[in-house]
Order: structure tokens, then sequence, then C-alpha cells
């Protein structure tokens, strides 16, 4: 009984770990890489809004579309640095065992 907690307590400690982790990293991914989606794709974005909405909704699809740059961003990195450090860690450990 006393082993399988202190298993779990490891455990949720790690998960705990790989979360803030991947959230810090994906935090820093977010500044650096949401200005360079949105710098890229903004052109894209103003032309569809003006095409289809006319040029009265472009500067709030502008202001949208960049903050949404950044959680498409962070979101992206998150899951991704998440599932790597999980399979990373779960690669360690396994190797030990």
């Amino acid at each position: 009984m006393l082993n399988k907690n202190h298993a779990q307590a490891g455990q949720n400690i790690f998960m705990s770990s790989v979360t803030g982790l991947a959230n810090l990293l994906a935090l820093i991914a977010a500044f650096f890489g949401g200005p360079i989606l949105w710098k890229y794709t903004i052109v894209y974005v103003r032309t569809l809004t003006f095409q289809t909405y006319g040029d009265g909704l472009i500067g709030l699809a502008s202001v949208t579309w960049y903050g949404l740059s950044f959680l498409l961003v962070f979101f992206v990195a998150r899951a991704s640095v998440g599932t790597a450090l999980i399979f990373g860690g779960l690669a360690i450990i396994t190797r030990f065992m």
C-alpha cells in the first residue's frame, strides 16, 4: 500500500513538472513565434476579410488574428512539448527498469 502511494506521488510530481515545463516552453515559443506567424499570414486575413465583409472589419480582423496567432502557437507548442517530454521521460524510465 505504501509503495503504491509513493509511486503515485512520484508520478504526480513528474506530470506536474512536465505540465509546468511544457507551459513555460510554449509561452516562450508563442512570444517568439506569434508575431512571425502573424506577419506572414496577416495579408491573407486582411484580403479575405475585405473580400468577404468589406473594409469596415479589417481592423477588428487584424487585432483578432494577432491574438489568435499567439494562441495557436502556444497550444501547438504545448501539445508538442508535453508529448515529447512524456515520451522522453517514459523512455528514460523504461531504460533503467
